[in-house]
């Protein structure tokens, strides 16, 4: 079947001249269609053939001559004799073996590949016609005998018997006797023999095939979006409608897919960060400066299988006024192993040792309630440990450590754990990524007249099976909540549910904390920033990503918005891609086993893209189902901008939350 573009099925046929010829009936299984300059030609998709003249009138008698391609674009409108149709169909067809013949026709199946190759504005091989996956439309063979010199003819006059001229630009001398030189629209020059009535790539005076054309032609394309050479032998290009493609010339076939998305290490400079989190990190370390009177390195001398155990009692036993020492040089022994720690042990030192420090084996953490990934201070240490305060004092004496001596911690918190650290109010949109239930509840209450539900200002709380009621204020019990008090009621539900259950916990932790990084100068960053500067960057596959990732709405993989948005998260720092992710998902951190494990509220939940609101909004995101609601953007770059404002400003926007 046809599809797309050139023309309409038509009743009324016309003749060579291109008059229409009401008289005349188009036969079943053929189409009347308009090529780029406006004269028409025929479809037969019985035969799978095209040509000039219309199936319903023969000229003086002759047999209708039916063309492997569509009509070019350079000559001949308004020829009515029929030797003159011949020479054009000479010039603009040149000869061809069988088996392109064959693939001419194979490719010719599909009628939207027949509309690209009049319509592709950069030229060349056109992409699978929807999907990606669906079959080749082009084959390199073809570019390099004909197509190339075919699609060179719809926007370049060529030479050739009675032809125009070569143009200026070109470097013509040395050219053998029969041959001339032409642009292709893409920019690449191409050869055209016309004794033998050939085009190709491969300069005949030298034997060398022609530079690929460079890439600057491609639409919003700038300076901090460039992703690095393409891999060898591949070229970029841009479909009718804005999508760019790729052409794998050593394999002869076209992709949506970015080449590159392959490479772990993607060439090229990253998007600029326009929070500047690498400036306040420096800032940071030049206010954390090296004590004096201090020994010139601490040694720490643990055993691997008991590793919490006995950094607990050598860090913890330092006193107070001696906590200085920390902040020496580390120089870490695993009992029974030599080495020399030049950074690397102690690296592997914070690295086992927060695993333990986490661990919710011990108690003193659990994981979130919607994932198994992210932690929160387990408000029921101290059953599960006496000195559990004391242990929460040692763990913000290691967290200090690492932030002060460049380390990374094992471990990711929910964001109010964050917000707690840096003395910030926990909001309601806080709790959607840790207690969907609450969550719902509270936007209920907030959204609707309580009063009929006869709530109290008390909570229930499971404690060894048993519910325990805790008010939420002197009297909690006998006060109803009500439209005009429901503002109040949530505020300390969240304050129950965040700080009120975990205060003991959370100011031993910062105690110990603040002995080796003042709170105060951690207060530059934001609670996004500041799970970098402490949990470091997970290292994201974007491959990965792309490939465990849902859409919904009228989203597709090659939905021309969608290829927008992985060129986007191509082409930012991993420091960029750590805080969509983080923006969307609640968390920087990428599950073990890769995104195919990534948790929402309801158990295993893909990243997922909706479709979602008109261009002139911000995108927003849904951490408890991991979701990103992406509008129809028009262009690259505004998607570009909305997102980076989206995820730089999240608390700004109304609907992200």
């Amino acid at each position: 079947g046809a599809s797309g573009g050139g023309g309409e099925v038509a009743e009324p046929g016309r003749d060579s001249a291109g008059n229409t010829n009401p008289s005349v009936v188009l036969p079943a299984g053929w189409e009347e269609r308009q090529d780029a300059n406006g004269r028409t030609y025929y479809v037969n998709h019985i035969a799978r053939t095209t040509q000039w003249q219309h199936p319903g009138i023969t000229e003086e008698g002759a047999a209708v001559t039916s063309l492997f391609e569509p009509p070019g674009d350079s000559e001949g409108e308004g020829e009515t004799n029929r030797s003159d149709r011949q020479q054009y169909n000479r010039r603009n067809h040149m000869s061809v073996d069988e088996n392109q013949r064959t693939a001419r026709n194979s490719v010719s199946e599909n009628s939207s590949v027949m509309e690209n190759l009049h319509n592709l504005s950069l030229g060349g091989e056109a992409p699978p016609a929807s999907g990606g996956s669906g079959h080749r439309s082009r084959t390199q063979s073809e570019s390099d005998t004909t197509d190339a010199g075919q699609q060179a003819r719809r926007q370049t006059s060529q030479t050739g018997p009675g032809g125009k001229q070569t143009p200026n630009n070109l470097n013509i001398e040395g050219l053998p006797s029969g041959w001339t030189m032409q642009v292709a629209p893409n920019g690449r020059v191409f050869f055209i023999d016309h004794i033998s009535k050939k085009t190709t790539w491969v300069d005949p005076r030298n034997s060398r095939p022609s530079p690929l054309p460079s890439q600057s032609n491609v639409p919003n394309r700038r300076h901090q979006d460039d992703l690095g050479p393409l891999p060898e032998g591949w070229e970029e290009r841009v479909h009718t409608d804005g999508r760019i493609f790729f052409i794998d010339h050593n394999t002869r076939i076209t992709q949506w897919e970015d080449p590159r998305i392959s490479n772990p290490q993607i060439a090229g400079q990253a998007v600029p960060y326009s929070r500047d989190y690498k400036r306040k990190y420096e800032y940071l370390k030049q206010q954390l400066k090296k004590p004096s009177n201090v020994p010139n390195k601490i040694e720490i001398k643990v055993r691997r299988n008991t590793i919490l155990e006995d950094s607990y009692r050598q860090v913890h036993s330092i006193p107070s006024n001696k906590v200085d020492t920390l902040k020496t040089k580390l120089w870490i022994e695993f009992d029974g192993e030599v080495g020399l720690d030049y950074g690397g042990v102690a690296r592997e030192w914070f690295y086992l040792l927060s695993k333990e420090m986490f661990n919710p084996y011990y108690g003193l953490f659990e994981y979130s309630a919607t994932d198994n990934y992210t932690l929160q201070i387990n408000p029921m240490s101290g059953v599960c440990n006496e000195d559990h305060l004391l242990y929460f004092k040692f763990i913000g004496r290691v967290a200090g450590m690492a932030v002060y001596h460049g380390k990374l911690l094992d471990g990711f918190f929910i964001r109010p754990f964050y917000k707690m650290m840096l003395g910030k109010s926990i909001e309601l949109k806080d709790m959607e990524s840790v207690d969907t239930e609450y969550f719902n509840s509270l936007i209920w209450i907030k959204e609707n007249d309580p009063s009929e539900l006869e709530l109290a200002f008390q909570v229930d709380e499971e404690n060894f099976g048993q519910t325990v009621s805790i008010e939420l204020r002197p009297g909690g019990k006998e006060t109803r909540v009500t439209n005009e008090n429901k503002d109040e009621y949530i505020q300390l539900v969240i304050e129950w549910r965040f700080i009120n259950r975990v205060r003991k916990q959370m100011d031993q932790f910062l105690a110990g904390f603040n002995e080796l990084v003042p709170l105060n100068l951690i207060k530059i960053f934001d609670e996004g920033e500041l799970e970098l500067l402490m949990c470091g960057i997970g290292s994201i596959d974007v491959k990965d990503w792309k490939g465990n990732t849902v859409y919904k709405g009228d989203y597709h993989p090659n939905h021309i918005v969608i290829q927008w948005y992985w060129r986007v998260v191509l082409s930012f720092s991993n420091e960029m891609r750590s805080r969509l992710l983080q923006f969307v998902t609640g968390t920087s951190r990428v599950p073990m086993n890769g995104f195919k494990e990534l948790y929402g509220s309801n158990g295993p939940q893909l990243f997922t893209i909706e479709k979602w609101g008109s261009p002139t909004n911000y995108p927003r995101a849904h951490t408890c189902f991991n979701r990103l609601d992406l509008p129809p953007y028009e262009s690259y770059q505004q998607l570009r901008d909305k997102l980076i404002k989206a995820i730089e400003g999240s608390e700004g926007f109304a609907g992200v939350d």
